[in-house]
C-alpha cells in the first residue's frame, strides 16, 4: 500500500485561471494536503497536456490529478501512461473519449447556452500561425458561467477570465487516462456549459464514482467545500 500522502494537482479550464481554485486549495491544505493549482495555457489540446504532464513528471510521489471543464479533457490526455496519477477527478469536466472534443461534448445534449454566449476575437501565434481566442462577453459572464455566486465575485472573474482557443475545444483527444485510472466525477446540476446530462453520459461511460451538487458551471468557485470533499474521498482510495 502506498503510504505517502498523493499531491492534488488542480487543473482549471476555460475562461478561468488558477485562482479559480482558491477556496478548495484552502479546504484541502487546512486538511495537510499538498496542492498544485496548475496554469493550464488553453492553446491546443494536445499542447496543454504535455505542458501538464511534464509538471506531473516533476512531482515526487502519487498524484491525484484534477481538472475542471476543459481542463478534464486535459487530465484525461496528460495522465495517460503517467504511473504516478492514482486518481482523476472531474469538476462539472469533460471526459472525452479517444476523437471527441470538448466542442463536439458540449453538444451531444441540449441545453448549453455557451455558443451564443461567446466572443471571439482573432489573434496571431508566436510562430505567425493564425488562431482564434474565445471569449464569454462580460453581459453573459455572470448567468453563462457562474449564476450562483454575488454580481461583484462575477464581474471580476468576467475582467480576469482566460481565453481558450477554439482548437483547443475542438481539438481531438488521445486515449484517455479514465479508460485505466480511478475516477471521479462531480456533476454540477445546474450547469449552462455542459449540460448535467452530458455529465452524467460521460460519467457512467468511464464507470466514474459519482456525486451531484446544484451549481453553475464554476461550482469550484461557488461550493468549494463539495468540491474538497470528493477530492479527498479520491485522495484516500489513491493513499
Amino acid at each position: 500500500m502506498n503510504t505517502q500522502n498523493p499531491t492534488i494537482v488542480l487543473v482549471h479550464g476555460a475562461f478561468a485561471d488558477s485562482s479559480s481554485w482558491t477556496g478548495v486549495v484552502e479546504k484541502l491544505q487546512s486538511h495537510d494536503h499538498p496542492v498544485i493549482a496548475a496554469s493550464n495555457p488553453l492553446r491546443t489540446l494536445a499542447g496543454d497536456a504535455a505542458y501538464v504532464r511534464q509538471l506531473l513528471a516533476s512531482v515526487d510521489g502519487p498524484v491525484v490529478l484534477v481538472g475542471h471543464s476543459y481542463g478534464g479533457a486535459v487530465i484525461s490526455n496528460a495522465a495517460k501512461g503517467q504511473d504516478n496519477v492514482k486518481a482523476l477527478v472531474f469538476v462539472a469536466a469533460f471526459l472525452p473519449d479517444e476523437g471527441e472534443s470538448a466542442m463536439t461534448l458540449a453538444g451531444k445534449f441540449p441545453g448549453s447556452t455557451l455558443g451564443e454566449a461567446l466572443r471571439p476575437v482573432p489573434v496571431t501565434n508566436t510562430d505567425g500561425s493564425q488562431a482564434v481566442d474565445l471569449y464569454i462577453e462580460k453581459s453573459k459572464f455572470h448567468q453563462q458561467f457562474v449564476a450562483d455566486v454575488p454580481e461583484s465575485t462575477a464581474s471580476v472573474m468576467a475582467a480576469t477570465q482566460r481565453p481558450v482557443t477554439d482548437a483547443a475545444l475542438g481539438g481531438a483527444s488521445a486515449a484517455p487516462a479514465w479508460r485505466d485510472v480511478p475516477s471521479w466525477v462531480l456533476v454540477a446540476t445546474e450547469d449552462r456549459n455542459i449540460p448535467q446530462e452530458t455529465q452524467k453520459f460521460m460519467a457512467e461511460r468511464a464507470r466514474a464514482t459519482v456525486a451531484t451538487v446544484p451549481a453553475s458551471h464554476a461550482v469550484s468557485v461557488s461550493q468549494p467545500d463539495a468540491v474538497a470533499r470528493l477530492i479527498e474521498e479520491a485522495t484516500q482510495a489513491a493513499a
